[in-house]
């Protein structure tokens, strides 16, 4: 099982029928992107999918920070969803480069409650860039 996590706390993670993109071509509105996936094949899809899975196989690795900025680049408006072993210390990040929901397994938000998520859901105040300015 796994917990959506979003600005407004944590909700169970609903079942869904999705396909990989290989696969794109049969989708039903969702999509699951693997972290090394190039995006530029789903964008002729884009505008029929209303949520699009980027998997990170680690917190390590941020390959999948990229693919989410080029989706929105591409035009996509619809849900992005980061899913995997994303930390409560990456929700900022995630929600900076796009991101509407972060999907995370049942153990690690055990150790990693709402409330830790939520302390960076004022993801839009807390950045460096706003910090050079004042």
């Amino acid at each position: 099982m796994s917990v959506i996590v979003t600005d407004a706390g944590f909700s169970p993670a609903p079942p869904l029928a999705s396909v990989p993109l290989a696969e794109i071509a049969t989708h039903q509105g969702v999509l699951d992107l693997a972290h090394t996936d190039d995006p530029i094949s789903a964008k002729p899809y884009l505008h029929d999918l209303q949520l699009i899975r980027i998997s990170f196989p680690a917190f390590s690795d941020g390959r999948a920070f990229t693919i989410a900025r080029r989706l929105r680049m591409f035009g996509y408006t619809g849900e992005l969803r980061a899913t995997g072993p994303v930390i409560a210390d990456q929700y900022a990040m995630a929600r900076r480069v796009g991101f509407d929901s972060v999907e995370i397994p049942d153990e690690l938000a055990a150790r990693q409650p709402a409330e830790q998520w939520q302390f960076r859901a004022d993801w839009q105040a807390h950045h460096y860039q706003a910090r050079l300015r004042a």
